[in-house]
Protein backbone atom coordinates (compact mmCIF):
# COMPACT_ATOMS: atom_id res chain seq x y z
CA UNK A 1 0.00 0.00 0.00
CA UNK A 2 2.78 2.24 1.04
CA UNK A 3 4.39 2.07 -2.69
CA UNK A 4 1.44 2.64 -4.24
CA UNK A 5 0.66 5.41 -2.23
CA UNK A 6 4.44 6.37 -3.05
CA UNK A 7 3.78 6.20 -7.06
CA UNK A 8 0.26 8.11 -6.94
CA UNK A 9 1.74 11.21 -5.12
CA UNK A 10 4.36 11.35 -7.71
CA UNK A 11 1.82 10.12 -11.09
CA UNK A 12 -0.31 13.42 -9.38
CA UNK A 13 2.52 15.81 -8.80
CA UNK A 14 3.98 15.11 -12.44
CA UNK A 15 0.80 15.23 -13.93
CA UNK A 16 -0.41 18.31 -12.24
CA UNK A 17 2.50 20.08 -12.83
CA UNK A 18 2.81 19.54 -16.70
CA UNK A 19 -1.67 20.10 -16.79
CA UNK A 20 -0.90 23.53 -15.41
CA UNK A 21 2.15 24.40 -17.36
CA UNK A 22 0.77 22.91 -20.65
CA UNK A 23 -2.63 25.23 -19.64
CA UNK A 24 -0.60 28.29 -19.18
CA UNK A 25 1.40 27.98 -22.28
CA UNK A 26 -2.79 28.28 -24.07
CA UNK A 27 -3.03 31.18 -21.67
CA UNK A 28 -0.36 32.89 -21.92
CA UNK A 29 -1.00 33.80 -25.77
CA UNK A 30 -4.45 34.55 -25.42
CA UNK A 31 -3.91 36.90 -22.98
CA UNK A 32 -1.32 38.60 -24.78
CA UNK A 33 -3.90 38.90 -27.90
CA UNK A 34 -6.16 40.33 -25.53
CA UNK A 35 -8.41 37.10 -25.76
CA UNK A 36 -10.64 36.43 -23.10
CA UNK A 37 -10.04 33.17 -20.64
CA UNK A 38 -13.88 32.24 -19.01
CA UNK A 39 -12.24 29.39 -16.90
CA UNK A 40 -8.70 28.42 -16.04
CA UNK A 41 -8.53 24.72 -13.82
CA UNK A 42 -6.45 22.15 -13.09
CA UNK A 43 -8.81 19.25 -12.35
CA UNK A 44 -11.89 18.71 -14.44
CA UNK A 45 -14.89 19.84 -12.46
CA UNK A 46 -18.52 18.33 -13.94
CA UNK A 47 -20.76 18.60 -11.81
CA UNK A 48 -18.89 20.45 -8.91
CA UNK A 49 -15.87 22.10 -7.69
CA UNK A 50 -13.24 21.88 -4.57
CA UNK A 51 -12.50 25.83 -4.66
CA UNK A 52 -12.96 28.56 -7.43
CA UNK A 53 -11.85 32.28 -7.29
CA UNK A 54 -15.64 32.83 -7.65
CA UNK A 55 -16.87 31.30 -4.45
CA UNK A 56 -17.61 33.81 -2.39
CA UNK A 57 -15.13 32.37 0.78
CA UNK A 58 -12.59 31.77 -1.63
CA UNK A 59 -12.55 36.10 -2.31
CA UNK A 60 -12.98 36.41 1.69
CA UNK A 61 -10.00 34.28 2.10
CA UNK A 62 -7.88 35.11 -0.21
CA UNK A 63 -9.16 38.86 0.60
CA UNK A 64 -9.77 39.42 -3.27
CA UNK A 65 -10.95 43.03 -3.83
CA UNK A 66 -14.30 43.33 -6.29
CA UNK A 67 -12.42 44.84 -9.14
CA UNK A 68 -9.90 41.72 -9.03
CA UNK A 69 -13.01 40.34 -10.51
CA UNK A 70 -14.80 42.17 -12.61
CA UNK A 71 -18.32 42.91 -13.69
CA UNK A 72 -20.93 44.51 -15.78
CA UNK A 73 -24.38 45.31 -15.74
CA UNK A 74 -26.96 42.79 -17.40
CA UNK A 75 -30.63 42.66 -18.13
CA UNK A 76 -31.92 39.98 -17.61
CA UNK A 77 -35.78 38.52 -17.64
CA UNK A 78 -36.91 36.50 -14.72
CA UNK A 79 -40.16 35.55 -13.91
CA UNK A 80 -42.36 36.74 -10.88
CA UNK A 81 -45.21 34.98 -11.57
CA UNK A 82 -46.92 35.68 -14.64
CA UNK A 83 -45.93 39.26 -15.20
CA UNK A 84 -42.54 39.30 -16.58
CA UNK A 85 -40.09 42.03 -15.15
CA UNK A 86 -36.64 43.27 -15.98
CA UNK A 87 -33.79 43.62 -12.97
CA UNK A 88 -29.81 44.61 -13.37
CA UNK A 89 -27.86 41.69 -11.97
CA UNK A 90 -24.21 41.22 -11.70
CA UNK A 91 -22.29 38.87 -14.28
CA UNK A 92 -18.80 37.59 -13.62
CA UNK A 93 -16.67 38.78 -16.89
CA UNK A 94 -13.24 37.64 -15.52
CA UNK A 95 -11.10 34.77 -15.36
CA UNK A 96 -12.53 31.62 -13.24
CA UNK A 97 -9.38 30.22 -11.88
CA UNK A 98 -10.16 26.60 -9.88
CA UNK A 99 -9.60 23.69 -8.80
CA UNK A 100 -11.75 20.42 -9.44
CA UNK A 101 -12.07 16.93 -8.25
CA UNK A 102 -10.98 15.04 -10.98
CA UNK A 103 -7.90 14.38 -11.31
CA UNK A 104 -7.25 13.37 -14.96
CA UNK A 105 -6.10 16.77 -16.59
CA UNK A 106 -7.47 20.35 -16.48
CA UNK A 107 -8.65 23.06 -19.57
CA UNK A 108 -7.89 26.46 -20.18
CA UNK A 109 -11.40 27.74 -21.35
CA UNK A 110 -11.40 30.56 -24.35
CA UNK A 111 -13.76 32.57 -25.19
CA UNK A 112 -15.10 32.65 -28.69
CA UNK A 113 -13.62 28.67 -28.85
CA UNK A 114 -14.98 25.49 -30.15
CA UNK A 115 -13.30 22.97 -27.84
CA UNK A 116 -14.51 20.34 -24.85
CA UNK A 117 -15.61 23.52 -22.80
CA UNK A 118 -17.83 24.58 -25.54
CA UNK A 119 -19.72 23.58 -28.76
CA UNK A 120 -21.72 25.86 -29.21
CA UNK A 121 -21.12 29.81 -30.16
CA UNK A 122 -23.73 32.97 -30.00
CA UNK A 123 -24.13 34.43 -33.35
CA UNK A 124 -22.97 37.89 -31.79
CA UNK A 125 -18.87 38.53 -32.42
CA UNK A 126 -17.11 40.45 -29.76
CA UNK A 127 -13.49 41.84 -30.21
CA UNK A 128 -12.14 39.91 -27.30
CA UNK A 129 -13.32 36.43 -28.83
CA UNK A 130 -10.73 33.79 -30.18
CA UNK A 131 -12.94 33.73 -33.03
CA UNK A 132 -12.66 37.16 -34.24
CA UNK A 133 -8.71 37.26 -33.74
CA UNK A 134 -6.20 36.77 -36.58
CA UNK A 135 -5.24 33.69 -37.94
CA UNK A 136 -1.82 34.05 -36.76
CA UNK A 137 -2.93 34.38 -33.39
CA UNK A 138 -5.51 31.42 -32.94
CA UNK A 139 -2.15 29.41 -34.27
CA UNK A 140 -0.24 30.65 -31.75
CA UNK A 141 -2.63 30.54 -28.92
CA UNK A 142 -3.29 26.56 -29.45
CA UNK A 143 0.52 25.70 -30.30
CA UNK A 144 1.38 27.44 -26.89
CA UNK A 145 0.30 24.24 -24.51
CA UNK A 146 2.75 22.15 -26.71
CA UNK A 147 5.51 24.61 -27.43
CA UNK A 148 5.40 25.06 -23.13
CA UNK A 149 5.88 21.09 -22.55
CA UNK A 150 8.76 20.43 -24.99
CA UNK A 151 10.86 23.10 -23.93
CA UNK A 152 9.79 22.19 -20.16
CA UNK A 153 11.06 18.97 -21.36
CA UNK A 154 14.19 19.91 -22.50
CA UNK A 155 14.81 23.02 -19.43
CA UNK A 156 14.20 19.42 -16.95
CA UNK A 157 16.89 17.29 -18.86
CA UNK A 158 19.41 20.01 -18.88
CA UNK A 159 18.90 20.56 -15.44
CA UNK A 160 19.29 17.10 -14.75
CA UNK A 161 22.42 16.91 -16.67
CA UNK A 162 23.49 19.83 -14.55
CA UNK A 163 22.44 18.81 -11.13
CA UNK A 164 22.91 14.93 -10.92
CA UNK A 165 24.76 14.45 -14.56
CA UNK A 166 25.02 11.10 -16.16
CA UNK A 167 25.79 7.81 -14.79
CA UNK A 168 26.27 4.86 -16.60
CA UNK A 169 28.15 2.44 -17.47
CA UNK A 170 30.23 2.85 -21.25
CA UNK A 171 29.35 0.07 -23.39
CA UNK A 172 32.90 -0.01 -24.33
CA UNK A 173 33.88 -1.33 -20.32
CA UNK A 174 31.48 -4.26 -20.80
CA UNK A 175 34.49 -6.46 -20.96
CA UNK A 176 32.84 -9.51 -20.01
CA UNK A 177 30.70 -8.96 -23.22
CA UNK A 178 26.65 -9.30 -23.96
CA UNK A 179 24.64 -12.49 -24.00
CA UNK A 180 22.26 -12.83 -26.92
CA UNK A 181 19.25 -14.75 -27.73
CA UNK A 182 18.71 -17.62 -30.65
CA UNK A 183 17.21 -14.87 -32.90
CA UNK A 184 20.56 -12.38 -32.69
CA UNK A 185 22.91 -15.80 -33.02
CA UNK A 186 20.87 -16.44 -35.89
CA UNK A 187 22.32 -13.39 -37.44
CA UNK A 188 25.62 -13.60 -36.13
CA UNK A 189 25.92 -12.36 -33.01
CA UNK A 190 27.67 -14.48 -30.45
CA UNK A 191 28.09 -14.76 -26.65
CA UNK A 192 30.73 -12.57 -25.08
CA UNK A 193 30.31 -9.66 -28.06
CA UNK A 194 30.99 -6.48 -26.97
CA UNK A 195 28.44 -3.80 -28.81
CA UNK A 196 30.08 -0.90 -30.03
CA UNK A 197 28.02 1.11 -33.05
CA UNK A 198 26.01 0.67 -35.55
CA UNK A 199 25.97 2.51 -39.40
CA UNK A 200 23.84 4.60 -37.32
CA UNK A 201 26.64 5.70 -34.55
CA UNK A 202 28.21 4.86 -31.34
CA UNK A 203 26.39 2.72 -29.05
CA UNK A 204 27.32 5.18 -26.20
CA UNK A 205 25.69 2.94 -22.97
CA UNK A 206 24.50 -0.27 -21.60
CA UNK A 207 22.30 0.79 -18.64
CA UNK A 208 18.60 -0.04 -17.67
CA UNK A 209 15.80 -1.35 -19.05
CA UNK A 210 14.49 2.38 -19.39
CA UNK A 211 17.83 3.28 -21.36
CA UNK A 212 18.33 0.48 -23.07
CA UNK A 213 15.07 0.71 -25.36
CA UNK A 214 17.50 3.24 -27.03
CA UNK A 215 19.91 0.42 -28.03
CA UNK A 216 17.46 -1.68 -28.91
CA UNK A 217 15.72 0.82 -31.34
CA UNK A 218 19.50 1.39 -33.11
CA UNK A 219 19.50 -1.93 -33.42
CA UNK A 220 16.38 -2.72 -35.01
CA UNK A 221 17.73 -0.11 -37.80
CA UNK A 222 20.92 -0.94 -38.30
CA UNK A 223 22.09 -2.63 -41.32
CA UNK A 224 25.79 -3.32 -39.96
CA UNK A 225 26.62 -3.33 -36.29
CA UNK A 226 30.18 -3.58 -34.88
CA UNK A 227 31.78 -5.83 -31.86
CA UNK A 228 34.34 -6.54 -30.14
CA UNK A 229 35.15 -10.50 -29.78
CA UNK A 230 37.71 -11.68 -28.22
CA UNK A 231 39.95 -8.47 -28.66
CA UNK A 232 39.23 -8.16 -32.35
CA UNK A 233 36.62 -5.65 -34.07
CA UNK A 234 34.45 -7.45 -36.16
CA UNK A 235 31.40 -5.89 -37.86
CA UNK A 236 28.27 -8.23 -38.39
CA UNK A 237 26.13 -7.20 -41.52
CA UNK A 238 22.55 -7.50 -41.10
CA UNK A 239 20.39 -9.27 -44.00
CA UNK A 240 18.70 -6.78 -46.65
CA UNK A 241 15.41 -8.98 -45.84
CA UNK A 242 15.74 -8.81 -42.16
CA UNK A 243 13.61 -6.41 -40.40
CA UNK A 244 14.26 -6.42 -36.70
CA UNK A 245 11.14 -5.76 -34.72
CA UNK A 246 11.65 -3.53 -31.97
CA UNK A 247 8.86 -4.72 -29.93
CA UNK A 248 10.30 -8.76 -30.20
CA UNK A 249 13.51 -7.97 -29.12
CA UNK A 250 12.35 -6.36 -25.69
CA UNK A 251 9.66 -8.65 -25.05
CA UNK A 252 11.20 -12.03 -26.43
CA UNK A 253 12.25 -14.25 -23.67
CA UNK A 254 15.01 -13.81 -22.63
CA UNK A 255 15.33 -10.56 -24.64
CA UNK A 256 18.03 -10.05 -27.64
CA UNK A 257 20.91 -8.48 -25.89
CA UNK A 258 21.90 -8.02 -22.31
CA UNK A 259 25.06 -8.27 -20.16
CA UNK A 260 26.30 -11.05 -19.57
CA UNK A 261 26.62 -11.91 -15.70
CA UNK A 262 28.66 -15.01 -14.68
CA UNK A 263 27.18 -16.94 -12.11
CA UNK A 264 28.95 -16.56 -9.00
CA UNK A 265 27.97 -15.78 -5.62
CA UNK A 266 28.95 -11.85 -4.04
CA UNK A 267 26.83 -12.28 -1.09
CA UNK A 268 24.53 -14.11 0.60
CA UNK A 269 21.04 -13.06 2.46
CA UNK A 270 20.56 -14.49 6.09
CA UNK A 271 17.62 -16.19 6.13
CA UNK A 272 17.02 -17.44 2.99
CA UNK A 273 17.38 -20.85 1.30
CA UNK A 274 20.68 -20.12 -0.01
CA UNK A 275 21.76 -20.05 3.33
CA UNK A 276 20.04 -22.82 4.32
CA UNK A 277 21.72 -24.57 2.29
CA UNK A 278 25.35 -23.50 2.81
CA UNK A 279 25.82 -21.49 -0.34
CA UNK A 280 28.93 -19.22 0.08
CA UNK A 281 30.69 -15.78 -1.25
CA UNK A 282 32.63 -17.02 -4.21
CA UNK A 283 31.19 -20.34 -5.48
CA UNK A 284 29.86 -21.05 -9.10
CA UNK A 285 26.51 -22.02 -9.93
CA UNK A 286 27.18 -24.24 -12.99
CA UNK A 287 23.89 -26.16 -13.22
CA UNK A 288 20.44 -26.08 -12.19
CA UNK A 289 17.83 -29.17 -12.33
CA UNK A 290 20.05 -30.85 -14.09
CA UNK A 291 20.69 -28.65 -17.48
CA UNK A 292 23.69 -27.14 -17.63
CA UNK A 293 24.29 -23.10 -17.31
CA UNK A 294 27.24 -20.47 -18.07
CA UNK A 295 25.83 -17.12 -16.84
CA UNK A 296 23.60 -16.24 -14.04
CA UNK A 297 21.32 -14.92 -17.26
CA UNK A 298 20.84 -18.74 -17.95
CA UNK A 299 19.80 -19.24 -14.36
CA UNK A 300 17.50 -16.25 -14.17
CA UNK A 301 16.25 -18.32 -17.25
CA UNK A 302 15.14 -20.94 -15.68
CA UNK A 303 13.62 -19.93 -12.87
CA UNK A 304 11.80 -18.06 -15.31
CA UNK A 305 10.25 -20.91 -16.47
CA UNK A 306 9.87 -22.78 -13.09
CA UNK A 307 8.06 -19.39 -12.06
CA UNK A 308 5.47 -20.76 -15.10
CA UNK A 309 4.84 -23.76 -13.96
CA UNK A 310 4.32 -22.31 -10.26
CA UNK A 311 1.91 -19.99 -11.77
CA UNK A 312 -0.10 -23.07 -13.78
CA UNK A 313 -0.22 -24.90 -10.49
CA UNK A 314 -3.53 -26.38 -9.11
CA UNK A 315 -2.42 -28.15 -6.38
CA UNK A 316 -0.04 -27.29 -3.19
CA UNK A 317 1.87 -30.21 -4.09
CA UNK A 318 2.56 -29.11 -7.33
CA UNK A 319 3.70 -25.70 -6.29
CA UNK A 320 5.83 -27.17 -3.74
CA UNK A 321 7.37 -29.13 -6.94
CA UNK A 322 7.88 -26.05 -8.97
CA UNK A 323 9.76 -24.65 -6.13
CA UNK A 324 12.41 -26.86 -5.69
CA UNK A 325 15.30 -27.06 -7.22
CA UNK A 326 18.71 -29.15 -7.21
CA UNK A 327 21.91 -27.18 -8.12
CA UNK A 328 25.69 -28.22 -8.83
CA UNK A 329 28.18 -25.86 -7.47
CA UNK A 330 31.39 -25.09 -7.52
CA UNK A 331 32.76 -24.02 -4.65
CA UNK A 332 35.30 -21.30 -3.86
CA UNK A 333 37.97 -22.97 -1.43
CA UNK A 334 39.87 -25.78 -2.74
CA UNK A 335 40.24 -28.42 -1.13
CA UNK A 336 43.50 -30.33 -0.36
CA UNK A 337 44.21 -34.25 -0.75
CA UNK A 338 47.73 -36.02 0.01
CA UNK A 339 49.07 -32.17 -0.82
CA UNK A 340 47.07 -31.68 -4.59
CA UNK A 341 44.55 -29.03 -4.16
CA UNK A 342 40.89 -30.37 -6.09
CA UNK A 343 38.18 -27.99 -6.94
CA UNK A 344 35.09 -29.31 -4.83
CA UNK A 345 31.73 -29.63 -6.87
CA UNK A 346 28.58 -29.83 -4.55
CA UNK A 347 25.24 -30.62 -5.24
CA UNK A 348 23.04 -28.76 -3.30
CA UNK A 349 19.08 -28.96 -3.07
CA UNK A 350 16.50 -25.82 -2.16
CA UNK A 351 13.06 -24.52 -2.14
CA UNK A 352 12.55 -21.61 -3.15
CA UNK A 353 10.63 -18.61 -1.90
CA UNK A 354 6.97 -18.44 -2.58
CA UNK A 355 8.35 -15.09 -5.15
CA UNK A 356 11.10 -17.53 -6.48
CA UNK A 357 13.88 -16.48 -4.92
CA UNK A 358 17.00 -18.31 -3.46
CA UNK A 359 18.42 -15.49 -2.00
CA UNK A 360 22.03 -14.39 -3.08
CA UNK A 361 23.72 -11.14 -5.03
CA UNK A 362 25.46 -12.32 -7.74
CA UNK A 363 29.13 -10.48 -8.65
CA UNK A 364 29.13 -7.52 -10.30
CA UNK A 365 31.80 -6.52 -12.27
CA UNK A 366 30.99 -3.30 -13.74
CA UNK A 367 30.70 0.15 -12.24
CA UNK A 368 28.64 2.84 -13.21
CA UNK A 369 30.51 5.94 -13.92
CA UNK A 370 29.43 9.82 -13.73
CA UNK A 371 30.05 12.05 -16.31
CA UNK A 372 29.17 15.78 -14.76
CA UNK A 373 28.19 18.82 -16.84
CA UNK A 374 28.85 22.64 -15.77
CA UNK A 375 25.99 24.97 -16.59
CA UNK A 376 26.45 25.97 -19.95
CA UNK A 377 27.76 22.48 -20.93
CA UNK A 378 24.22 20.90 -19.95
CA UNK A 379 22.15 23.08 -22.00
CA UNK A 380 23.03 21.74 -25.25
CA UNK A 381 23.50 18.48 -23.58
CA UNK A 382 19.57 18.49 -22.46
CA UNK A 383 18.59 19.61 -25.32
CA UNK A 384 20.41 16.95 -27.47
CA UNK A 385 18.92 14.27 -24.63
CA UNK A 386 15.28 15.50 -25.14
CA UNK A 387 15.54 15.60 -28.90
CA UNK A 388 16.91 11.92 -28.99
CA UNK A 389 14.09 10.55 -26.70
CA UNK A 390 11.31 12.63 -28.76
CA UNK A 391 12.60 11.12 -31.85
CA UNK A 392 12.83 7.41 -30.45
CA UNK A 393 9.29 8.31 -29.02
CA UNK A 394 8.14 9.09 -32.59
CA UNK A 395 9.65 6.30 -34.19
CA UNK A 396 7.84 3.81 -31.71
CA UNK A 397 4.53 4.62 -32.56
CA UNK A 398 4.08 3.12 -35.65
CA UNK A 399 3.93 -0.40 -33.28
CA UNK A 400 0.88 1.14 -32.10
CA UNK A 401 -1.22 0.15 -35.18
CA UNK A 402 0.41 -3.70 -35.00
CA UNK A 403 -1.78 -5.98 -32.37
CA UNK A 404 1.00 -6.26 -30.35
CA UNK A 405 1.61 -2.81 -30.60
CA UNK A 406 -1.95 -2.07 -29.04
CA UNK A 407 -1.47 -4.60 -26.48
CA UNK A 408 1.87 -2.70 -25.31
CA UNK A 409 -0.63 0.42 -24.76
CA UNK A 410 -1.05 1.86 -20.76
CA UNK A 411 -3.03 3.58 -19.22
CA UNK A 412 -2.94 5.81 -15.85
CA UNK A 413 -1.64 2.24 -13.79
CA UNK A 414 1.14 1.96 -16.33
CA UNK A 415 2.77 5.66 -16.39
CA UNK A 416 2.36 5.40 -12.29
CA UNK A 417 4.63 2.11 -12.21
CA UNK A 418 7.30 3.65 -14.17
CA UNK A 419 7.89 5.97 -11.23
CA UNK A 420 9.86 4.30 -8.28
CA UNK A 421 8.83 2.64 -5.51
CA UNK A 422 10.87 5.25 -3.34
CA UNK A 423 10.75 8.92 -3.68
CA UNK A 424 13.42 9.52 -5.80
CA UNK A 425 13.95 13.17 -6.83
CA UNK A 426 16.48 12.16 -9.80
CA UNK A 427 13.88 9.72 -10.93
CA UNK A 428 10.83 11.86 -10.70
CA UNK A 429 12.57 14.10 -12.80
CA UNK A 430 13.54 12.48 -15.78
CA UNK A 431 10.09 10.77 -15.82
CA UNK A 432 8.48 14.16 -15.54
CA UNK A 433 10.66 15.34 -18.93
CA UNK A 434 9.23 11.70 -20.41
CA UNK A 435 5.89 12.56 -19.82
CA UNK A 436 6.27 16.43 -21.00
CA UNK A 437 7.52 15.31 -24.15
CA UNK A 438 4.55 12.41 -24.44
CA UNK A 439 1.92 15.27 -23.24
CA UNK A 440 3.43 17.57 -25.86
CA UNK A 441 4.21 15.51 -29.17
CA UNK A 442 0.37 13.34 -28.27
CA UNK A 443 -1.33 16.99 -28.02
CA UNK A 444 -0.05 18.00 -31.72
CA UNK A 445 -1.10 15.03 -33.57
CA UNK A 446 -4.06 16.25 -35.96
CA UNK A 447 -6.50 15.00 -34.03
CA UNK A 448 -9.76 17.32 -33.60
CA UNK A 449 -10.24 18.11 -29.79
CA UNK A 450 -6.44 18.06 -29.15
CA UNK A 451 -4.53 20.60 -29.61
CA UNK A 452 -3.17 19.16 -33.10
CA UNK A 453 -7.04 19.30 -34.11
CA UNK A 454 -7.08 22.96 -34.04
CA UNK A 455 -3.56 23.25 -35.97
CA UNK A 456 -4.97 21.02 -38.39
CA UNK A 457 -8.32 23.56 -39.41
CA UNK A 458 -6.07 26.79 -38.93
CA UNK A 459 -3.37 26.00 -41.07
CA UNK A 460 -6.54 24.88 -43.45
CA UNK A 461 -7.85 27.95 -43.24
CA UNK A 462 -4.18 29.71 -43.78
CA UNK A 463 -3.95 28.27 -46.81
CA UNK A 464 -7.48 28.09 -48.42
CA UNK A 465 -8.47 31.38 -46.75
CA UNK A 466 -11.79 29.94 -46.19
CA UNK A 467 -12.70 29.29 -42.48
CA UNK A 468 -14.16 25.87 -41.49
CA UNK A 469 -18.38 26.10 -40.83
CA UNK A 470 -18.81 26.30 -36.79
CA UNK A 471 -20.91 23.13 -37.68
CA UNK A 472 -18.21 21.45 -39.31
CA UNK A 473 -15.89 22.10 -36.26
CA UNK A 474 -18.79 20.75 -33.32
CA UNK A 475 -19.14 17.74 -35.57
CA UNK A 476 -15.07 16.92 -35.61
CA UNK A 477 -14.67 18.00 -32.12
CA UNK A 478 -17.39 14.98 -30.87
CA UNK A 479 -15.52 13.00 -33.42
CA UNK A 480 -11.90 13.36 -32.07
CA UNK A 481 -13.24 13.26 -28.08
CA UNK A 482 -14.82 9.79 -28.99
CA UNK A 483 -11.32 8.49 -30.61
CA UNK A 484 -9.66 10.20 -27.52
CA UNK A 485 -11.90 8.32 -25.01
CA UNK A 486 -11.97 5.04 -27.07
CA UNK A 487 -8.02 5.29 -26.30
CA UNK A 488 -8.66 5.95 -22.86
CA UNK A 489 -10.86 2.56 -22.63
CA UNK A 490 -8.42 0.49 -24.36
CA UNK A 491 -5.00 1.49 -22.41
CA UNK A 492 -6.71 1.16 -19.05
CA UNK A 493 -8.12 -1.88 -20.09
CA UNK A 494 -4.87 -3.46 -21.07
CA UNK A 495 -3.97 -2.16 -17.41
CA UNK A 496 -6.83 -3.93 -15.70
CA UNK A 497 -6.16 -7.19 -17.83
CA UNK A 498 -2.22 -7.15 -17.03
CA UNK A 499 -3.06 -6.77 -13.13
CA UNK A 500 -5.37 -9.69 -12.99
CA UNK A 501 -2.76 -11.85 -15.38
CA UNK A 502 -4.71 -12.34 -18.59
CA UNK A 503 -2.19 -10.40 -20.60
Amino acid sequence: MEVFLIRLLQFLLAISLLVLLHELGHFTFAKLFKVRVNKFYLFFNPKFHILSTYDTWVRRLLKLKPEVVPTKEVEVEVKDGEEPKKETVKEYVGTEYGLGWLPLGGYCAIDGMIDETNTKLSEETHPWEFRTKPTWQRLLIMIGGVLVNFLLALFIYSMILFHWGETYVPMKDMTLGMKFNSEAKALGFQDGDILLSTDRGELKRFDNAFTMSDVYRELSKAKQVNVMRDGQPVTITIPEDTELDLLNMMKSTPVFVRAFIPAVVDSVMPGTPAAAIGLMPGDSIMAINGKAIDSHNEFTDEIGRLSDVLSAATTQEDSLRARQIELVVKRAAMITTDSVPMVAIDTLSATLTEDMMLGFVVMSKYQPQTFTYGFLESIPAGISYGWDKLSGYVSDLKYVFTAEGAKSLGGFGAIGSLFPEVWDWHRFWDMTAFLSIILAFMNILPIPALDGGHVLFLLYEMITRRKPSEKFMIRAEYVGFGILILLMVVANLNDILRWIGVM
